[in-house]
């Protein structure tokens, strides 16, 4: 690159490099280079919670799709001699259900992993491990970042074509 004539071209050639070097480290990021990774994904005990969270299927992921389907069921013009039924049904045993769920599974993710992450690195640092293990069961698989590099039971993905 030449050398800019004037504070708009500056600008201009400014903004080019830096989309430029963050389109490169998206793709970093989606082929799994752990350099381009944000530091709260970065180290051996934050991979080993992912890979844990990512080959188990665990009930906390379903959360938002089991919430959708909860707004939606209370939102679809019932007859009126069942919507009170079903909105109680659903106010008393889905969402309560869903929320222990939920709850009891981040609580018993987040104890296993850090459990784990100590007996396999002992030099690591556990803070904000379990809990890093627990938001990632949360979220839908395919909404995942960084992407999973293990399937459910462990095997490792294919390689995308």
């Amino acid at each position: 690159m030449s050398a800019p004539k004037d504070r708009k071209e500056a600008y201009r050639q400014m903004r080019a490099k830096q989309a430029a070097e963050r389109e490169r480290a998206r793709k970093g990021m989606l082929a799994g280079d752990e350099r381009y990774y944000p530091a709260r994904d970065k180290g051996p005990a934050r991979k080993f919670a992912r890979d844990w969270v990512d080959s188990r299927r665990l009930p906390s992921q379903y959360f938002l799709p089991f919430s959708l389907f909860i707004l939606l069921v209370t939102w679809i013009p019932w007859p009126p001699a069942i919507q009170p039924v079903v909105i109680g049904y659903v106010i008393t045993i889905g969402w309560p259900l869903m929320m222990f769920g939920v709850l009891f599974t981040s609580i018993f993710v987040a104890w296993k992993v850090k459990k784990q992450v100590a007996e396999k690195y002992p030099d690591e640092s556990l803070r904000g491990v379990g809990f890093y293990a627990a938001m990632r069961a949360l979220q839908i698989r395919r909404l995942r970042f960084p992407p999973p590099t293990v399937l459910p039971g462990g095997k490792p993905v294919p390689p995308k074509k």
